[in-house]
């Protein structure tokens, strides 16, 4: 059975020990860790040592760090026509890259920004194919593949087109981290799984409620886990499965128990 976890992002400005703390007691086995500048106790500032002994508490508490993100206060875009805001990014994902090594960790997570009307879609392509080909040879330095998220930025809209995109850097370093909601307003995630297939490196649970087009608790809305967790198995998927869902503290806690059933489908 797939380990279960949740990311970071969904807890806001915890401490790494709050963290764990949650994770022990809804049973996540595993986290997405976030180390931003203006975070508590995790930062991409912090010495290789530092950085060891995060893995090894985490290691003691029994929850695998499944992937991680850096982020600096600059956190750039490498869809933007700017040439600074790209090279700011791209300093976020090779710390990323380099965290994730010193951890151990397979795959950290991208969100490669924001799609504006400034320039063109091919534009915004070939910069983000290109500064992506430039770091794959980190990545494949530190065993840590760049995953890149489904996100509500106007650009990949399809699995054909990710998958197109994916072979052009093409890498194997460099895959994909499926938020399975995150398409649901114009997709269906079934088809971006079957799509993406083995480019797959991470998974995001989230669910969807179409006729109200709002995000919604795990279980609350249209998304047919059978059919999700049978296809995640289809194409062999070994990772761990991360939940990006916010709530108060017992919805945290139950969001582990909702969890369990989803991945014993």
């Amino acid at each position: 059975m797939l380990k279960i976890g949740i990311t970071q992002f969904a807890l806001g400005k915890v401490s790494l020990q709050e963290i764990l703390d949650l994770c022990q007691e809804a049973g996540y086995q595993a986290v997405e860790l976030v180390f931003a500048e203006d975070g508590r106790d995790l930062s991409p500032n912090l010495s290789d040592a530092e950085l060891k002994k995060v893995g090894e508490r985490c290691a003691a508490a029994g929850v695998e760090i499944t992937s991680v993100v850096a982020l600096y206060a600059a956190g750039g875009n490498l869809l933007s026509r700017k040439r600074e805001e790209r090279e700011q990014k791209a300093r976020c994902v090779a710390r990323s890259v380099e965290i994730a090594g010193v951890l151990g960790v397979g795959a950290v997570l991208l969100h490669p920004g924001a799609l504006t009307a400034e320039g063109t879609y091919e534009e915004a392509w070939a910069d983000l194919r290109d500064a992506l080909r430039g770091l794959a040879p980190l990545a494949e330095r530190h065993r840590a593949a760049i995953a890149i998220e489904n996100v509500w930025n106007k650009f990949l809209l399809s699995p054909r087109e990710a998958a197109q995109f994916l072979d052009e850097v093409g890498s194997p370093w460099v895959g994909f981290y499926l938020d399975t909601a995150n398409m649901m307003a114009y997709g269906y995630p079934e088809h971006w799984i079957l799509g993406l297939g083995p480019r797959i490196v991470r998974v995001h649970f989230k669910d969807f409620r179409r006729r109200e087009h709002q995000f919604v608790n795990l279980q609350d809305g249209d998304t047919d886990w059978p059919r999700v967790m049978g296809l995640l198995r289809q194409i062999g998927y070994q990772g761990s499965v991360i939940h990006e869902v916010g709530g108060d503290h017992q919805t945290l806690v139950d969001l582990g128990a909702r969890m369990r059933r989803i991945v014993s489908l």
